[in-house]
């Protein structure tokens, strides 16, 4: 045994060896032992199924027995109360070894499993930031006798957190916690491989340092093969004659597609279950706990099933189309393999040529170790101006100048003079309320966030922002905002969604819906069909990929030839210069392969420079103008830093608190997330490598060839 192992608690160390039949610990288990139970602030990494709640929870139990007493020490935060009802009875088991306690707490824990660890808390507590958040604003609770002894606290599936507001949220509550408890709480992420770990162990830990334990780099094996099978139906017959007698996983990133694939299945006689989020929670656990004890089926899911959660060994796991990163695919892939003498695998079938791309382009980047960096969103005023509203709820009312010292180093994600602003528009608006220097709620701030007991303070707006596209009753999936351009004349916007062309009708943001009609307008010049924004990692490995890169997968014969079908007609791409092509018609296509957030930015800056732009997708943008020299002055003119993708008219309504800030501060929070100005960049410095191509009919969907005489 390594001399880690026998750091651990004695009792622990007997289960280990005797219940659980390990013979010594992991690499990264190792390595965590000694930094966890000295108190250090830690990053761990591994893939799926590599160990890393162990890594975390042995030495966290081995500490928390070795020093002794009773009453809440750890906190263990998830971001999916199924991921935490998932780990309960495993963290349980461990706990119970040294004679610790777990307990679960989160919406669907019912009121006497409360009142019991109200009145007896176990030394380890299951939760999420939102419960965590109900915890602290509950006028029933003692907050001091309860969490007055957390001294450390596990953050599991950290990469989910980071991303988005939810993040910032966590970060905000754990400032708050060590203000309640007086002393530095030690911080351990968990996470799977990401492009930045120890950046993302600075954000966490707001600057303080700490280690990053585990590989770096993702592992590079497995068995990966793409086919492009054309229709969803066409995926339905592969899936239900392939790996009969196994148990095939399969990630679709569409709510609507995975109805109607678990329909075809279930017709063709395949034994089918189906998970993602508009199910209830009873009928995802009852398809997820007979999956498990099937030998011979398919689960059809969303994301819901990428994060952790255990579904029994699988044999395979198909993804549908592509998923949204490199760090995404490997959550996905790493579901399979788990048993002894098993080879991690994933086929990718697409249905078009778009996704086909962006399965070869995530493939290629995992051969290389290439993984996107997680970046949390900038300046979250907005989570600020939440947590002044929790704060005056929690304490009954706040003074000024205890803002900062509840908040500490995590407002510094937010301007000063920004924070100022905040309340004092806050205040001007009646949602905040002061009395001899005490602020409070305000008639509008109760009225606003007050119902169901201030249920809406407790959550940040925890998706991405997209919004449900619909045409009469139908929907028919999402897009981001940046997807809606400005028509032609200020006309009505036009988006393109399942390879067709929709004209937008309404945008209601308050609903998220935008209502559609079907049109031809930008028809032609439109590829792309998913409604969230590809990343410029992705778009220009997309482009290498068509310039003639090595795919980092296996090919299916119909997927070589759709490849090859594709570089013929956009043989013009050579992932250096910049083409620009003439399609015959009036118009310009710039091919920039910048991904979504760039090219709408772009877009807009054309936009607002007076050209008139037709189209816009991941890869290009369209202009209406005849002289190609002309649209290349303009793009010359961005200013990358200050070009962004046009914003919803009404502002507050589009950010969740929204109501709680200044236009101008709102409108630079969405300007902040919804740009990339290093891809716009990157852009502009292209120019300097630019083509010409002067030909008819040079969009995906035509037969054409460069015009041997073109520049």
């Amino acid at each position: 045994m390594s001399a880690a192992f026998d750091a651990l608690h004695p009792a622990l160390r007997y289960h280990i060896v005797s219940t659980l039949g390990w013979p010594d610990l992991r690499p990264t288990q190792a390595d965590a032992v000694g930094p966890v139970m000295a108190g250090e602030d830690v990053l761990l990494l591994a893939p799926t199924a590599g160990g890393k709640t162990e890594a975390a929870a042995f030495p966290l139990i081995s500490r928390i027995a070795t020093e002794g007493g009773r009453g809440l020490s750890a906190v263990y935060v998830c971001p999916l109360k199924a991921l935490l009802n998932n780990l309960a009875p495993r963290l349980e088991r461990y706990a119970s070894f040294v004679g610790l306690r777990v307990g679960l707490w989160h919406g669907d824990v019912g009121e006497p499993a409360r009142r019991r660890m109200l009145r007896d808390p176990p030394e380890i507590l299951l939760t999420t930031p939102e419960s965590l958040e109900a915890m602290l604003i509950s006028a029933r609770l003692d907050h001091v006798d309860l969490l007055g002894g957390i001294r450390s606290v596990v953050v599991d599936e950290l990469h989910a957190f980071a991303g988005d507001d939810r993040g910032w949220h966590l970060l905000f509550l754990l400032s708050r916690l060590e203000r309640l408890t007086g002393r530095q709480i030690q911080r351990i992420g968990l996470t799977a491989t990401v492009g930045n770990p120890s950046e993302l162990l600075d954000w966490l830990t707001l600057g303080r340092g700490g280690r990053v334990l585990g590989p770096t780099c993702p592992v590079a094996d497995g068995e990966v093969t793409a086919d492009h099978v054309g229709s969803v139906r066409n995926a339905v017959t592969v899936i239900a004659r392939l790996h009969r007698g196994e148990r095939r996983l399969v990630f679709v990133d569409s709510r609507t597609r995975v109805e109607e694939i678990a329909a075809g299945l279930r017709a063709a006689g395949v034994r089918t279950f189906v998970s993602h989020a508009s199910l209830s929670l009873d009928e995802r656990r009852q398809a997820e706990a007979a999956f498990v004890a099937e030998p011979d089926c398919v689960i059809v899911a969303t994301s819901t099933l990428e994060l952790g959660l255990d579904v029994g060994d699988l044999d395979r796991v198909i993804q549908i189309g592509a998923p949204p990163s490199v760090a995404s695919f490997l959550q996905r892939m790493g579901r399979t393999g788990r048993r002894s003498g098993t080879t991690r695998n994933c086929l990718f079938l697409a249905i078009d040529n778009e996704e086909l791309l962006a399965c070869l382009a995530l493939a290629t980047l995992w051969r290389e170790g290439v993984v996107e960096a997680i970046a949390a969103p900038p300046r979250p005023s907005h989570i600020f101006a939440q947590q002044v509203m929790a704060l005056v709820l929690q304490e009954k009312g706040v003074a000024r100048a205890d803002i900062g010292r509840w908040l500490g180093a995590a407002a510094d994600a937010v301007p000063e003079a920004d924070r100022q602003e905040v309340l004092a528009h806050m205040l001007a608006n009646g949602i905040l309320a002061e009395d001899i220097g005490i602020l409070g709620l305000g008639s509008v701030g109760e009225r606003e966030f007050g119902r169901r007991h201030f249920g809406d303070l407790v959550a940040a707006f925890s998706q991405p922002l997209l919004l449900a596209v619909r045409h009469g009753p139908l929907e028919l999936g999402s897009v981001h905002p940046a997807s809606i351009a400005p028509g032609h004349g200020g006309g009505p916007a036009v988006i393109s969604l399942g390879g067709r062309s929709w004209k937008v009708t309404d945008v209601d943001w308050r609903r998220r819906i935008i209502s559609v009609l079907p049109t031809e307008r930008g028809g032609r010049s439109r590829w792309l069909g998913s409604g969230r924004p590809m990343s410029s990692v992705v778009a220009n490995a997309v482009e290498r990929v068509v310039a003639g890169t090595i795919p980092g997968c296996r090919l299916s014969r119909r997927a070589e030839a759709a490849l090859e079908e594709i570089r013929a007609r956009l043989e013009f791409v050579d992932a250096d210069a910049l083409p620009l092509v003439a399609d015959g018609e009036g118009r310009v296509v710039l091919w920039g392969f910048a991904g979504g957030a760039a090219m709408a930015s772009i877009a807009a800056g054309l936009g607002g420079l007076g050209l008139t732009v037709s189209a816009f997708d991941d890869f290009t943008v369209t202009v209406k103008i005849r002289d190609p020299s002309g649209l290349v002055s303009a793009i010359d003119a961005i200013d990358a830093d200050a070009v962004h993708p046009r914003l919803p008219e009404n502002i507050e309504e589009a950010l969740k608190f929204g109501l709680c800030l200044p236009e101008v501060i709102a409108r630079a929070v969405l300007e902040g997330r919804t740009s990339d100005p290093a891809a716009v960049a990157a852009i502009r410095g292209r120019l300097r490598r630019l083509i010409h191509l002067g030909y008819p009919e040079a969009t995906p969907g035509s037969s054409a060839r460069r015009d041997p005489n073109g520049s």
